[in-house]
């Protein structure tokens, strides 16, 4: 009995001992850093470095912004030169000025567009200031089988029969001007053509004066010569020659240019010009351009309008 007590005591004070061991290594390791397996060690904190996210993109708006460019390349604005390679556009915003009203100056490679050039004032009462532009020369070639129209101590002479209908101008395209058409500046394919010590300046089928503060569109000046007319021009038979219409302008061949003419009495074209003034003469309603009158016929079932001559009732 006394044999077990002893072995108990040397047992748990082994025990005893052991556990003092155990406890001192592992303080001993814990102290340097270490530990053991099984053990739940606090690993150091390690603080990251702070990356600073990109700023958020907003989608591109209607005036370019929030665009995306990584490479941070900032376009020019509307008043800066951009120059790519050796040409310069140049878009200055002072140079456009949507108001309505257009008048396109080509100046060399640079074109300026200032809507604010062009003042769009066409009077059907203008004053033609040439009244020989406009005064009918009679032609010997018809013979009139109808009799005039006879009204206020003058005879309207027409060869083919009055067809009443509305006066509806005629558009010839975006570089044509009826007359009393005002513009501040001329396109530079605009020449200088002297007449009788006059000045105009013609361009693709305009005729301008100078007026103050730009130039207006006026009456092609009969014996005025030009080496070509616009494209769109119509071919009318007088009876005798050949000429050329566009515009309200007559045009008659002369060599290698081309002479403005006075209207022939009998020939038809197929449109009028803005700028006419509808007259009533008792029962007849005539268009008027300066002294040329044009009666609205029909011919083969087209509408067209004839040179009337005007004689006085003797």
């Amino acid at each position: 009995m006394k044999n077990i007590k002893r072995i108990l005591r040397k047992t748990a004070l082994i025990c005893l001992m052991g556990s003092f061991f155990l406890i001192s290594i592992d303080s001993i390791a814990q102290r340097h850093g270490g530990g053991h397996r099984g053990s739940a060690t606090a690993r150091p904190a390690q603080s990251r470095p702070a990356h600073a996210r990109p700023a958020t993109q907003t989608r591109p708006g209607s005036n370019g912004s929030g665009i995306k460019n990584p490479n941070k390349v900032t376009r020019p604005s509307a008043g800066s030169n951009n120059k790519i390679g050796d040409r310069t556009n140049n878009r200055n915003s002072n140079n456009i000025n949507r108001t309505g009203n257009r008048n396109t100056n080509i100046s060399g490679n640079t074109v300026n567009r200032n809507r604010n050039n062009v003042n769009i004032n066409v009077n059907n009462n203008i004053n033609v200031r040439n009244n020989r532009n406009t005064v009918v020369r009679r032609n010997n070639a018809i013979i009139y089988t109808r009799p005039p129209y006879r009204y206020g101590g003058y005879r309207y002479n027409c060869y083919h029969p009055y067809y009443p209908r509305p006066y509806r101008p005629y558009y010839w395209g975006p570089v044509w001007h009826p007359w009393g058409f005002f513009v501040a500046t001329l396109a530079v394919t605009a020449i200088v053509v002297s007449v009788e010590n006059e000045k105009y300046h013609y361009d693709q089928g305009v005729w301008y004066a100078p007026s103050s503060g730009g130039y207006t569109a006026v009456p092609a000046p009969v014996g005025a010569t030009i080496n070509n007319i616009p494209s769109g021009a119509e071919t009318v038979n007088t009876g005798t020659v050949n000429n050329y219409y566009y515009g309200g302008t007559y045009y008659q061949k002369d060599g290698s240019s081309y002479k403005v003419v006075p209207p022939t009495a009998g020939t038809v074209v197929d449109n009028l010009p803005e700028g006419g003034e509808e007259v009533t003469i008792g029962d007849v309603k005539y268009v008027k351009f300066g002294e040329t009158y044009y009666q609205p016929v029909q011919i083969d079932g087209k509408n067209k309008y004839e040179v009337v001559l005007v004689e006085e009732d003797k």
